[in-house]
């Protein structure tokens, strides 16, 4: 438990990163820093099986008055088999050269050094050794390994298995055999060390398996003790009969090959991870965890099976709303009146404007969309059905981003009911522009990470003398209102635009995030 006093370790309470560190303070290349990263993406295992804290120490770049390097800890690492020796932050801490000459002596003898005594500063006996990191022959940095000894008991068989293995990994990452060259270490929900534990000799046959390993053995239907057996052949027979055995299952249970691989058998799913360990150029064997992950993908089948129930239903849901809007439709060509005609098509519509969220809906995986897509299909709608001497087309800019269904649906709604009052109001054949030109009908969207702005401008005819929102007529504006102010809680205004035309202006409170930006128009 020695204290560190880290020297600008942080600015504005901002804890540096490994690759500002290595930038700021070393000479590493590119390649030394990302196999650092591979080392300590990983290294949560070594912490463990040690019981120890680890704090990854490299040479700064040295002033040309000095006579050798000091030292900057990149990353820290504490167990979670045992008691911590570091209950402070320690990276971006800086040590002058020969103020830690355990450090120094691993870095330039290239070997484990474990010859210190345990150190009493804090009261607590702490027992610190220095493993080299190793790449491509060069010591790059070096590992402290620090044990808390205030707990030190007589070990049990687990303990000693444990720190067989820490042993073989520390001198793989001296030799610089680990982390392994081209593999995948960032590895978020691999078992860990407590999960379950197997030891294997050479042969590939399990000389210690943990209470929880054999647990989850039993689980998979293994009767007999896992102890002496050879774990390829004992884990090929637990699977489904009559199935293949799957060839990286036998790698990883053979200890062959530093992966990850599932065997699902009996009602139960077993996580296995396979760490080779050879030392010196021979194989010593391998370390494979294990977890029971049975309860974890049966919520995920859960999960995904209502996920599939939902985007079926608004599959459905879309489905019949098309039915009803070509029933609407084919109504409305059999009217000869021309208002109960128009109403119909109005109807029409709206009816489509929610089919386009529900088939939006029945391909996401959550119950969020992006309405950007939305939006565009809304607007092509609108100018596919608008008069064709109208000759408007609205154009779409900005990015609404991604949105919740109870948002979604009813703002389609509101853009579709805004874009075909403009274009049936503000475009229709007694209000065309001067000359036969084409108006414009633009829609701005403007996504902040609490508020949608959305608005919708045309150069049409304009608002009527003395107009008045809250008292409107029109059943459309009456619509829009009602789902802007009484669902959305958001706010709407109308005002004239000047040059002539309208500007509806609609703002909606948001809790979603935008995606990235989007430029220009669509």
């Amino acid at each position: 438990m020695r204290k560190f006093h880290p020297a600008g370790a942080c600015q504005n309470g901002i804890v540096p990163t490994l690759t500002d560190l290595a930038r700021n303070y070393t000479t590493l290349s590119a390649a030394d820093v990302e196999w650092l990263h591979s080392l300590v993406s990983d290294w949560q295992l070594l912490a463990d099986l040690s019981f120890a804290d680890l704090i990854l120490w490299v040479p700064m770049r040295a002033p040309a008055s000095a006579a050798g390097p000091g030292w900057v800890a990149v990353a820290q690492m504490r167990p979670t088999t045992g008691p911590t020796s570091f209950p402070d932050d320690v990276v971006g801490t800086q040590i002058g050269q020969g103020r830690r000459s355990l450090l120094d002596t691993a870095r330039a003898e290239r070997r484990i050094w474990r010859e210190s005594d345990p150190d009493w500063t804090s009261g607590v006996p702490v027992r610190a050794e220095a493993i080299p990191v190793t790449r491509n022959g060069d010591v790059i940095a070096v590992i402290e390994r620090s044990t808390n000894l205030n707990s030190a008991r007589t070990p049990s068989r687990l303990e000693l298995t444990y720190l067989q293995g820490a042993d073989d990994l520390a001198r793989m990452v001296a030799e610089g055999t680990f982390p392994y060259t081209g593999h995948d270490t960032t590895l978020v929900r691999s078992p860990r060390v407590g999960d379950g534990l197997l030891r294997l000799d050479s042969g590939g046959r399990v000389t210690y398996a943990s209470p929880n390993a054999q647990s989850a053995y039993r689980r998979l239907g293994l009767a007999a003790d896992l102890i002496g057996a050879e774990l390829g052949a004992a884990t090929a027979q637990l699977g489904a009969a009559g199935e293949p055995v799957d060839e990286s299952l036998m790698l990883v249970a053979r200890g062959r090959a530093p992966k990850e691989t599932e065997i699902d058998g009996n009602g139960a799913v077993v996580q296995l991870r396979s760490i080779p360990l050879v030392v010196a150029g021979k194989r010593t064997g391998a370390l494979v965890l294990v977890r029971d992950v049975t309860e974890l993908r049966r919520r995920e089948r859960e999960l995904l099976t209502k996920e599939a129930t939902i985007r079926e239903i608004h599959h459905r849901v879309k489905n019949n709303l098309q039915t009803v809007a070509a029933l609407l439709r084919l109504q409305a060509r059999r009217l000869q009146a021309p208002e109960a005609r128009a109403a119909l098509e109005e109807a029409v519509r709206r009816v489509g404007s929610i089919a386009i969220v529900h088939e939006t809906l029945s391909h996401a995986p959550e119950e969020i969309v992006d309405f950007d897509d939305i939006a565009d299909r809304v607007a092509m709608m609108a100018g596919e059905v608008s008069a064709p001497e109208t000759r408007v087309t609205p154009k779409i800019t900005g990015q609404f981003g991604m949105l919740p269904a109870t948002v979604a649906t009813p703002l389609a709604m509101v853009l579709t009911e805004l874009l075909q009052n403009a274009l049936q109001h503000g475009f229709g054949p007694a209000h065309r522009p001067p000359g036969g030109d084409a108006g414009i009908i633009e829609v701005l969207a403007a996504r902040a990470p609490e508020l949608l702005t959305v608005t919708v401008t045309d150069s049409g005819a304009g608002l009527p003398p003395g107009f008045d929102l809250e008292n409107t007529t029109s059943l459309g504006l009456q619509i829009v209102r009602t789902l802007v102010e009484g669902e959305l809680g958001g706010q709407i205004s109308l005002r004239p635009r000047p040059g002539g035309g309208t500007i509806a202006v609609v703002d909606l409170p948001v809790r979603y995030e935008p995606s990235e930006p989007v430029t220009g128009s669509r």
